[in-house]
């Protein structure tokens, strides 16, 4: 029997239909081999200094994707390009599960006032955590430039924000020259915070000692210490967009459009994406590791990126983080449905 081609799924499939299970996320009937979009699964949460729950995120997305209509009014027949998740790595999980244990008992001494150079149970975690991450990036790198040595856009589902460094390092090696776009509550520029070098609160830290990373522009930010702070300020190349400055230019009549237009203004050609979850208003994430008041409705960050797409702006990659579903399907919901159509842009934007 003739295995069918992509065009003969295409011909076949009728997005109209309920989501089908048998088939990838979403219930598009493609492989990883079909797809235009590979997504890397990433169910990791070791390194969560507050509320865990993210390393379900994966998952709940998946299965939150079957309710999501493949109908995408800002970019036309974008279902056919394609988009397929890779299968959930159980070793990651169950790993992450056992590390989450032991970071937990580190963190209970680092709150006490405990220290890992004088403390050698602390130091053995702090140790085996740092190395345990260290792989995983490795992986995920490894994994992405797979994926994308096939000609596929690859993006990644966490998970903790940690997640993506070695997708990043990846896109970084393969265009020698990007910036990151982070919608995000948190600054995300803590150095080896809590003693983990690749802590979910450091990701932003670590992407820019990657060659070939050479601006980070940062939106929705309205949480942050003061090191962070003159870090935005010292680094050239950092831009941060503050979530209560936004806020302000749009109490005083400023548009949501003229904000993005600066925000678009500050980036280069060629642009990573990096979305926290909890760069949402929190009613839109409540169950999310560190929610914070504030933040953006999804229609903003939706508008963003498709003004993005409408400047002529590639977008090379990206991630959604962070996604902590809780008794409902509420957050997996949002994250699916953002993942749906920040995917769909993606792919409209190679165009440019």
């Amino acid at each position: 029997m003739n295995k069918l081609s992509k065009q003969d799924k295409i011909n076949s499939f009728n997005p109209n239909d309920i989501g089908d299970a048998e088939n990838n996320i979403y219930g598009l009937p493609f492989t990883p081999e079909e797809a235009d979009l590979v997504i890397i699964p990433v169910p990791w949460e070791v390194t969560v200094s507050y509320s865990a729950g993210t390393a379900d995120g994966p998952a709940a997305v998946y299965e939150a994707s079957y309710q999501v209509d493949l109908y995408d009014a800002n970019v036309k027949d974008a279902w056919k390009k394609g988009m397929a998740m890779l299968p959930i790595d159980t070793k990651v999980s169950e790993t992450s599960k056992k590390l989450r244990k032991k970071a937990e008992k580190y963190i209970d001494m680092y709150a006490l006032g405990k220290t890992a150079d004088k403390n050698s149970t602390m130091r053995n975690i702090q140790k085996e955590i740092n190395e345990a991450c260290l792989n995983l990036n490795k992986k995920v790198k490894k994994d992405a430039l797979k994926w994308m040595k096939k000609g596929k856009v690859v993006a990644l589902l966490g998970g903790d924000h940690s997640t993506p460094l070695g997708l990043i390092e990846a896109i970084a090696q393969e265009y020698k020259s990007i910036g990151i776009l982070q919608i995000d509550a948190h600054a995300d520029l803590r150095v080896a915070y809590e003693g983990f070098t690749y802590s979910h609160a450091s990701i932003m830290y670590n992407a820019l000692q990657v060659p070939g990373v050479n601006s980070l522009v940062q939106v929705g930010i309205r949480d942050y210490c003061e090191d962070e702070k003159i870090l935005s300020e010292t680094d050239a190349r950092i831009t941060t967009f503050y979530d209560d400055q936004i806020k302000a230019k749009q109490y005083t009549g400023e548009t949501w459009d003229a904000i993005c237009t600066q925000i678009i203004a500050s980036l280069p050609d060629k642009i990573y994406l990096s979305i926290d979850i909890d760069g949402l208003d929190p009613k839109l994430c409540p169950n999310t590791g560190t929610p914070v008041p504030g933040g953006f409705e999804f229609e903003q960050v939706v508008y963003l990126v498709k003004m993005l797409v409408q400047a002529k702006k590639k977008i090379i990659g990206f991630d959604i983080n962070e996604v902590a579903p809780g008794k409902d399907e509420w957050d997996a919901n949002v994250g699916a449905r953002l993942l749906y159509k920040v995917g769909n842009l993606c792919l409209q934007s190679q165009e440019n």
